[in-house]
């Protein structure tokens, strides 16, 4: 065994956890999903609509998208879109995936009989950087994976209690099932019910017969429980037809099609091969990626002698992989509801697993580091807008003090790669923190000056007006390509007011020159996304201020003031912008 994990330093590790998810919380740069804008723009035009359903969207093939339970989350915790900010919609996720920790650290402490291993497994799903990333932001995964996970918790949890009750829990396992399959999608009942078979059948030792006479009808009934709930969206929207064409034909009987060629060539070779999905679910694990192998490797070799709890789990696992690996659009995402499993996997061989898998991590870790900091002192250095305060530089030398220790240090190696982790999301958020100032907002004066007003911004993926919103409420907003961000000339020909993009160090003036009508409203810096290939080359030269961050500035021209009626028509025209 390499040191000791106590409960002291699991309560330490813990506050740092804590820290990390609630620290840029309602950060535009959190680490997210780029479906988070398309979720807040249905939620948006829902609300405004003053009714639960049918949902509302300006997008085409973008409506019914997803079951409502995330939408009507939504709107609740905005108060009907009146308080629209990142912070309102994201907390609830932020509480789901707190209860799915809780009770991760109650399932493993009951059955391994141990608090420490329980505290463990739910520090290193919290770790995980899929759980840090699709646990926080304003996405349908949080209430996904609780629901999915609560059942099967609870059945460690009890055990022979939960597993022989006739009613009870499996009426509690189908509510949940129902609630989740609300969440994502009905096609996650087949991963669930598959699991929860092999559960049953696992813990009959493997007897068809006695699954058959105890367990069959309470599966029965959790299925189609669990179906009824889901179906509560077709009895309360107006539109049920609509729901079936966009959203079981369109969303889900189009993940069989092949994405090439055929379904077998896409099985075994491509971006969509079974290969790719067992390469992005153990990613799922982000900087522990190499201790989750690790972990596998041991259960292998222990085959013979795991437990049933540890059978339990890899059933669990096995299910959901086998399901998943089936449609041709494969994702490590999908298996986002066993990486509690993972964690808990880990947790129970953490003392005899191998120091490489942490010290793979610790230099990881490091890389990061190295990088954030490389970054920031460059930006800093060149431009004297840019500035950090002294507590960023002070994170950033505790969280490289502490991966160099872990790498030293053999007895802190294990909980030192586990709190860094957590001080590595801290520094990521504290890295591009000056952009969450004034430094990338427009002050009040522009806002002030543009309400009302119809403003082209540049769009580089669907919805990415409903940033701008939190940047430019009270705005008619229409997209246009984020390529022509820099045409600015051809850009204030077209658009009576604009949101233009220049490189940092470059100067405004002389593109400006040939319009001497246009005005300079407000400006603020940003970071570009969906750098070319050349591109990220030049930034890991060192042009990072050229080709990662810009100048954005909102020009005037002639037409400052468009009529009611020219407002009007830009109004019907949203759907059609880049943004859509």
């Amino acid at each position: 065994m390499h040191g000791t994990f106590t409960l002291r330093t699991a309560f330490l590790i813990l506050l740092l956890a804590i820290t990390s998810y609630f620290y840029g919380l309602d950060s535009r740069f959190a680490p997210k999903n780029g479906d988070e804008y398309p979720y807040m723009h249905i939620v948006r035009l829902t609300a405004d609509s003053g009714h639960w359903l049918p949902l509302q969207s300006e997008m085409d093939g973008l409506k019914n998208t997803k079951p409502p339970l995330l939408f009507w989350q939504g709107i609740a915790s905005s108060s009907w879109a009146s308080q629209w900010t990142l912070w309102n919609l994201r907390w609830p996720n932020l509480l789901y995936t707190g209860l799915t920790a809780f009770c991760l650290f109650l399932a493993v402490r009951r059955f391994s009989t141990k608090t420490k291993t329980g505290a463990l497994a739910a520090l290193v799903w919290l770790s995980f950087f899929s759980t840090y990333r699709y646990g926080r932001p304003f996405l349908t995964d949080p209430a996904e994976v609780f629901f999915l996970s609560l059942p099967f918790m609870g059945l460690l949890y009890w055990g022979k209690a939960a597993f022989d009750s006739r009613l009870l829990f499996p009426l509690f396992t189908a509510l949940c099932f129902g609630l989740a399959l609300l969440a994502k999608s009905f096609a996650y009942i087949v991963p669930a019910i598959f699991a929860l078979t092999l559960y049953y059948w696992r813990w009959r030792e493997w007897s068809l017969s006695k699954l058959m006479t105890r367990d069959l009808l309470k599966l029965v009934l959790i299925l189609i429980a669990a179906l009824g709930v889901f179906s509560i969206w077709f009895l309360l929207d107006p539109a049920p037809e609509a729901i079936w064409r966009e959203f079981v034909l369109g969303e889900n009987a189009g993940k069989f099609q092949a994405r090439s060629s055929n379904y077998v060539f896409d099985l075994l070779r491509g971006g969509d091969s079974i290969w790719m999905l067992v390469l992005t679910t153990l990613a799922n694990a982000g900087l522990l990626i190499a201790v989750l192998i690790n972990t596998l490797w041991q259960c292998w070799r222990e085959r013979r002698f795991l437990s049933i709890e540890e059978s339990l789990l890899l059933l669990l696992i096995a299910a959901f992989f086998i399901v998943f690996s089936l449609p041709s659009q494969r994702s490590g995402r999908y298996l986002l509801p066993v990486m509690p499993a993972f964690a808990a996997l880990i947790a129970m061989h953490w003392q005899r697993l191998s120091l490489w898998g942490f010290r793979f991590a610790l230099v990881l870790q490091l890389i990061i580091l190295t990088a954030l900091i490389w970054v920031g002192f460059n930006l800093q250095a060149e431009n004297p807008i840019w500035h950090y305060s002294a507590w960023h530089w002070i994170l950033m030398a505790m969280s490289v003090t502490g991966a160099l220790l872990g790498l030293i240090k053999i007895q802190w190696s294990k909980s030192l790669t586990l709190a860094v982790c957590f001080l590595s999301y801290c520094a990521l958020n504290s890295s591009l923190a000056p952009l969450e100032g004034a430094l990338g907002r427009y002050d009040a004066q522009t806002i002030e000056a543009v309400q009302g007003k119809a403003v082209w911004i540049p769009c580089d993926y669907r919805a990415k007006d409903e940033e701008y919103r939190l940047l430019l409420p009270s705005t008619q907003l229409n997209g246009y390509p984020s390529q022509q961000a820099s045409d600015i000339t051809g850009l204030l020909g077209q658009y009576p007011l604009v949101a233009v993009q220049t490189p940092l160090g470059s100067s405004i003036d002389e593109k400006l020159a040939a319009c001497p009508s246009c005005n300079i409203i407000g400006h603020r810096m940003e970071m570009r996304a969906r750098q070319t290939p050349q591109e990220i080359e030049a930034i890991l030269r060192g042009h990072i201020g050229e080709y990662l961050f810009v100048n954005e500035y909102l020009i005037a021209g002639p037409a400052i003031a468009p009529s009611p009626e020219l407002n009007n028509q830009l109004s019907s025209e949203l759907r059609k912008d880049a943004c859509r």
